[in-house]
């Protein structure tokens, strides 16, 4: 019964554990120590991978790769475009394609050189001030810059505006064209400069001279104003009329020798007379000179004449109202006159003398060329017929001389034919 009892009899309920003690409270350093322990066990139990292998050199590798691979290409093209025929011609004809970087400067140089020379064009062709002359002249220089800057080797193989990769706007003619216009330009520039100078210059010398009249202190230094004051009016008349200086001179020319006859009056005329008649004898002088020493050419014969026409003209300005100063302009017009028919007739004998001797010349060539393919007797004839030609040329031409020696060849030849 007492272990049936011990089984049957009713469970006792569970004790409770035992009540924890109470922990006594950690310190701050100790806290602090466990903290740093589990931080070095963390770091500790971290798997530890090893660093990759290092690739030195492999970013200098790649960059020098790239380079040949850019550099290697871009030199054949260079080179290729260089220009030397042996090179050029080649590939011009094999592979074009490769001298684009040629074709592209020549393209783009001949546009900017079209478009600066019509700029030129306008300013220097319509001026209405000198500063137009200047920026014309700039816009003129700056077109020969680009025109010599084109690979003009280039046109031996290139097509007129049509190349077979682009529509290209260079042509040769064009290219021609610009080059004749932009030399025009310059040459017209320098011209119109040169005006604008002499303008300048006439005007300061009518200034000064204006001035020393009017603080001159007794006659011949008025005379002597006078004569420079006129020498400034004379100078404005000569700048060309076609320049835009010319065109001012003569606007002001007139203003200034109303100024000079109001304010010199008579003497100022007289003077201008005086001026006139010298400067026509300064013509004279020169034609003169030119015409020493014949003989002269066609062309050096009219550089006489025209001297001679411009002291002629000059007297001819001399007006009438000036008796004595027209009186001794009438006198030299007649002499100067006489000199130019003089003039005129050795230019004609030399003209003449030419365009014989020209024809004796093919003469004598086609009597070479039928020697011995026809008979004696008209040799003889043609032979005769040079003589005559030969014997026409006068004295104191340039071909004289050689004439002479063909006559006495002729002559020569003449004589073998009839055997004499």
């Amino acid at each position: 019964m007492g272990l049936f009892n011990r089984v049957f009899r009713p469970a006792s309920p569970p004790s409770s554990p035992p009540a924890p003690l109470p922990a006594k409270p950690k310190s701050l350093t100790e806290l602090e120590r466990e903290l740093e322990h589990e931080r070095r066990q963390a770091i500790q139990a971290r798997p530890v991978s090893a660093p990759p292998p290092r690739r030195s050199g492999s970013f200098l590798g790649k960059l020098l790769g790239l380079g040949l691979l850019v550099g290697i290409p871009v030199g054949v093209l260079w080179a290729i475009n260089l220009p030397y025929a042996p090179i050029r011609r080649p590939v011009a004809e094999k592979a074009p394609v490769l001298l684009l970087p040629s074709y592209v400067s020549m393209d783009n140089n001949y546009k900017a050189a079209i478009a600066l020379t019509q700029q030129a064009k306008q300013l220097i062709d319509n001026p209405t001030r000198p500063e137009d002359i200047d920026a014309g002249q700039r816009k003129a220089i700056e077109a020969q810059k680009r025109l010599d800057e084109l690979p003009v080797w280039l046109r031996d193989y290139w097509y007129d505006g049509w190349s077979g990769l682009y529509r290209w706007s260079f042509t040769t003619a064009g290219f021609n064209n610009a080059r004749m216009e932009v030399a025009r330009l310059q040459a017209k520039a320098a011209q119109e400069q040169s005006a604008q100078t002499a303008l300048v210059t006439a005007e300061q010398a009518i200034a000064q001279a204006k001035q020393t009249y009017q603080q001159a202190a007794n006659p011949t230094d008025q005379a002597g104003a006078i004569a420079a004051w006129q020498a400034g009016l004379q100078d404005l008349e000569l700048i060309p009329s076609q320049t835009l200086a010319g065109r001012t001179a003569r606007t002001r020319h007139a203003a200034a020798v109303a100024e000079l006859r109001s304010t010199v009056g008579l003497a100022a005329e007289s003077a201008k007379v005086n001026a006139q008649i010298e400067n026509a004898r300064q013509f004279a002088w020169q034609a003169a000179k030119a015409a020493q020493n014949p003989p002269h050419t066609v062309a050096e014969w009219d550089r006489v004449m025209d001297l001679w026409n411009e002291a002629i003209a000059r007297l001819r300005q001399v007006p009438s109202n000036d008796l004595q100063g027209k009186a001794e302009a009438e006198k030299l017009l007649a002499q100067y006159q006489a000199n130019l028919g003089e003039i005129r007739v050795r230019r004609d004998a030399e003209a003449e003398a030419v365009r014989r001797l020209t024809r004796v010349n093919q003469e004598i060539q086609q009597f070479q060329q039928l020697a011995g393919s026809t008979d004696a007797n008209y040799q003889i004839s043609q032979l005769n017929r040079i003589l005559t030609e030969l014997k026409a040329i006068p004295s104191g031409t340039t071909v004289y001389k050689e004439a002479e020696l063909l006559t006495i060849q002729a002559q020569n030849a003449l004589s073998k034919l009839t055997g004499q």
